[in-house]
């Protein structure tokens, strides 16, 4: 019967995968649905924290989008990116790292891969090479930030034994070691521009040619008075959450009871509700001294982005919850030895999903809680946290289909058996030298 479930659970992730936007969420409760009414399986626990997460921090970085602040960022990025344009295939990925870490969502990179080509491009290196390590890095940041809804679920299903600073003095290190190794492996990937026999037909094109070298500067729109005022706001936010994470006296301890939605049953604060409390407040500052409308805010493709991950999240996970639910005995005991003899094949089952589930969130989310069913110490847990980045395996994720359309050279590509397109190298490499070194550093720093 197992089998059976579980191929129903796979059948609504690849199904919900090929819909993209919110396939995920409303497939993952078709499937769930036949749980409840064809199996009769109790349904698992919603993964609601994690959800209001997601909105809190998608509504703010959409409210310092609306007042200017993104554009803002862009600009600080382009000035860095062009300053050294010769090493634009180890600056892009280091840029795209940090402006993840800083906005908790790799959606902030859709403006920065148009500059990392045109730079790349310019100065006739092949783009394929910063191109498909900045998307792999932004998206090993998520696992990095202190206000990803990833980074929150990890604190959520680690309550009580981990702390925000110990999963970021862990992750952060190791996703810029990941990095460090996909820039080596990319750094002369492919033919360079001069010798690539497609690149050279194109340059036969005079208006293509032309087009080629012009400068598209992104400072010919005057930025709003706000902009900058955002950003500021925006980063004390973030600021606020790692102090609040690394010196929980400094929020209010209540008496020990019960655990509420907002507090747990020794009486703290739970850390997701400290991250939706700082951010909105945020959003509400930004709004009154940036004077910018709520209905900009809503217009905000950052906004629209995070709707869809919500619906996504919403879905896919509260099925996957039900199914572990239902079959806890025998997952445990399919892999309870083979995970506890050696910890980090779990790093492999949470690559897998999150091949599936396109989201860091969702796969934390599904898969960590076995984990500490299964007896994986939480600082082998954190260690393994780089290996829900399986994002880019199937190219279908937003940032990856963007990032081939920005190269007007065609080096960066989807190959012809979908899965040998210019991500896979860089992003194994990035991942497996990530948890690698995630071992190391939770050893040496726990």
């Amino acid at each position: 019967m197992i089998w059976l479930q579980f191929a129903i659970l796979l059948a609504a992730i690849l199904i919900g995968a090929r819909m993209k936007g919110i396939g995920l969420g409303v497939m993952g409760m078709v499937a769930l649905a036949i749980y409840l009414f064809v199996f009769r399986m109790r349904p698992g626990e919603p993964p609601i924290d994690v959800m209001l997460i997601i909105l809190a921090v998608v509504s703010t970085a959409a409210t310092m989008q609306a007042a200017g602040g993104m554009d803002y960022l862009v600009r600080v990025a382009e000035k860095i990116l062009r300053s050294k344009p010769s090493m634009i295939t180890l600056m892009g990925p280091l840029v795209t790292f940090f402006f993840t870490i800083f906005a908790g969502t790799a959606h902030i990179t859709y403006s920065l891969l148009p500059i990392i080509a045109e730079v790349a491009t310019q100065k006739r290196i092949r783009p394929e090479r910063p191109l498909s390590i900045s998307v792999v890095a932004a998206h090993l940041g998520i696992t990095a930030s202190p206000i990803s809804a990833a980074t929150a679920a990890m604190i959520t299903i680690l309550a009580g034994q981990v702390e925000l600073m110990q999963i970021l003095r862990v992750c952060i290190p190791a996703c810029l070691v990941g990095i460090l190794a996909g820039v080596a492996v990319v750094w002369k990937k492919g033919k360079d521009l001069e010798k690539d026999p497609v690149f050279l037909e194109k340059m036969k094109d005079p208006e293509f040619a032309r087009e080629l070298d012009v400068t598209t500067a992104s400072d010919a729109k005057p930025l709003k008075p706000g902009a900058k005022t955002s950003v500021i706001i925006f980063g004390a936010a973030v600021l606020l959450i790692v102090l609040v994470g690394s010196f929980p006296g400094m929020v209010p301890r209540f008496e020990p009871g019960a655990a509420s939605f907002a507090v747990n049953a020794n009486g703290s604060i739970k850390m997701a509700a400290v991250i939706e409390l700082v951010m909105l407040s945020a959003a509400a500052l930004m709004l009154i001294f940036t004077k910018t409308a709520t209905a900009e805010v809503a217009k905000a493709s950052l906004f629209t982005a995070g709707a869809q991950a919500v619906v996504s999240i919403f879905g896919v996970v509260w099925m996957s919850s039900t199914f572990m639910l239902a079959n806890t005995a025998a997952i445990e005991g399919a892999l309870g030895d083979m995970v506890r003899a050696a910890p980090w094949t779990f790093a492999i089952a949470l690559f897998v999903l999150s091949m599936l589930l396109f989201s860091q969130a969702a796969t934390t989310k599904a898969l960590m809680p076995l984990g500490v069913l299964l007896g994986i110490a939480p600082n082998n847990l954190v260690a393994m946290f780089p290996a829900t980045n399986g994002d880019f395996v199937l190219p279908g994720y937003p940032t990856l289909l963007a990032a081939i359309n920005f190269d007007r050279t065609g080096s960066t590509y989807i190959g012809k058996y979908l899965v040998n397109h210019s991500f896979m190298v860089p992003g194994l490499v990035a991942v497996s030298g990530a948890v690698a070194a995630g071992f190391l550093f939770a050893h040496l720093f726990w």
